[in-house]
């Protein structure tokens, strides 16, 4: 399909990341006229297949079942195992002021995987090529690189949309999936409800001295958790870390030396592994959480980051967008069988019933779990560690809280 002026669409998705692309993808087969908007050039080339600290993308999400089943509807889910996926058959989580601990397996509720750790530059690539292939096949028209410079609603409903290369577009819904820091989203006013964390996470690929075990494994400390997640290769020696912490203990971790910085997270993580013998490029981002107190207005809707954020302590915060995603598609769909404009409240007050309440519960348990594990009185510290092992040895509630985060 060739882009004319003015030319109209239905949805039009402002942002071709992991949310939007998947969002796309599952509206390309129906009737609908789908553009993606995208300021970057998509990544298709999948990297070189080679091990090592430097070889691995530094942000990695633990996908949930929910997450993968879907991205297997969308086509690309083979590809990204093709290239490299870890799947994590046991969770060991325990308190590093006490001897609390819980042990989640897989087998406990007859899955194979707890879920899957994936570099997401990996299923972003897998993403653009289904694109790719669906504006080939004229499913979808994909403007990339190009950036939206204006923004204006229509006076007889729906939005003109201004592209840098001088094109316009109309289209009766516009979907923010366009990150945390959103443009479209503080254009069109949304309100939102934002903290800080008071934490930084500093974000590195590692190799171990001895495997992982297929296990993802976090200790909560008061200063903050950490997390090393299990990656594919190396003989299961490679891991991923995420090390939640307060801001000047971060910078001063960041200006250490890789081998005293490797030295220093051994003991912080008490060397479960053995001694980290290496150390890829660090990344120190500032956490904070963001929540659109709407997710939608006439016309537009907000998906994964632009809608929220969390922290990263239990890894869902992909799993979230995907989910909004998935459920904002399937509304659209829907719209689209019974006759009804995509752009109507009706239509899209149900995509933000069916995520409000969801994401807000996530986000609500993840603060509870921060401040719960970072207070370092000595009645809540007995309390978390009793919980922690009443919920070990109490198998129903221990079954139940692994469905729920795998997404069953």
């Amino acid at each position: 399909m060739v882009a004319l002026e003015h030319l109209h669409y239905d949805v039009v998705i402002v942002g071709a990341g992991i949310v939007g692309g998947a969002l796309a993808c599952a509206l390309a087969d129906s009737s609908l006229r789908v553009a993606v908007i995208e300021a970057r050039s998509l990544p298709t080339i999948w990297p070189p297949r080679s091990e090592g600290v430097s070889d691995y993308d530094a942000r990695v999400s633990a996908l949930t079942l929910a997450s993968r089943q879907w991205l297997q509807q969308l086509c690309v889910w083979d590809d990204v195992v093709a290239e490299r996926v870890c799947a994590y058959r046991q969770m060991h989580v325990w308190d590093a002021d006490g001897v609390g601990a819980i042990d989640f397996n897989a087998a406990e509720v007859g899955q194979v995987a707890l879920g899957h750790i994936v570099e997401n530059r990996l299923v972003a690539i897998a993403l653009a090529q289904q694109l790719t292939a669906h504006q080939r096949r004229g499913h979808l028209n994909l403007y990339s690189p190009n950036a939206l410079t204006e923004f204006q609603q229509q006076a007889g409903g729906g939005h003109l949309l201004q592209l840098d290369n001088g094109e316009q577009i109309s289209t009766t819904l516009v979907v923010a999936a366009d990150g945390a820091l959103s443009p479209l989203r503080q254009r069109c006013g949304f309100e939102m409800r934002e903290w800080d964390y008071g934490h930084h996470a500093i974000v590195t690929t590692v190799q171990i001295a001895r495997p992982h075990q297929h296990t993802a494994w976090q200790r909560f400390m008061p200063e903050g958790p950490l997390a090393f997640l299990p990656l594919a290769g190396g003989d299961g020696r490679y891991c991923s870390i995420v090390w939640s912490t307060l801001p000047e203990r971060a910078e001063a971790l960041m200006a250490l030396s890789a081998d005293d910085f490797a030295d220093a997270l051994s003991t912080s993580f008490e060397r479960c592994l053995g001694d980290i013998e290496q150390v890829g490029e660090r990344h120190c981002v500032s956490l904070r959480q963001r929540h659109a107190v709407n997710y939608i207005k006439p016309g537009i809707a907000l998906v994964g980051d632009a809608a929220h954020t969390i922290h990263p302590l239990a890894g869902q915060g992909l799993n979230l967008g995907l989910m909004d995603a998935r459920v904002l598609a399937e509304e659209l769909l829907r719209a689209e069988r019974r006759q009804l404009s995509v752009g109507e409240r009706a239509v899209l007050g149900r995509y933000q019933r069916r995520r409000k309440a969801a994401n807000l519960s996530m986000m609500a348990g993840m603060e509870g779990f921060k401040r719960l594990f970072e207070n370092p009185q000595l009645p809540l510290r007995w309390a978390r560690n009793t919980g922690m092992r009443w919920v070990s040895d109490f198998t129903p509630l221990k079954q139940q809280l692994i469905r729920s985060a795998m997404g069953l």
